[in-house]
């Protein structure tokens, strides 16, 4: 069996961050998401495992938040 990653890259505005980044875990078939800056630097990462409630995941977005505040163009990955 080979070991394949499924990944997604999605260009966003900072101000669209936060609403992205809670509809991928909604979605529920994401593993992993990162995040990187319009040069690609990755600037946070982080596991999105099945069942996950909103009190585990508050520091993640409240750590988004701070990215979103900042960033004005990044890229989000999606590992499926």
């Amino acid at each position: 069996m080979s070991n394949t990653n499924n990944t997604e890259e999605i260009k966003i505005q900072g101000e669209h961050l936060m609403a992205k980044v809670k509809d991928i875990i909604r979605e529920g078939n994401a593993r992993k998401i990162m995040i990187k800056d319009k040069d690609g630097k990755e600037i946070f990462s982080f596991p999105v495992t099945a069942g996950v409630v909103g009190i585990v995941l508050a520091p993640v977005f409240a750590a988004v938040g701070v990215i979103a505040a900042v960033a004005t163009e990044c890229t989000i990955v999606i590992e499926r």
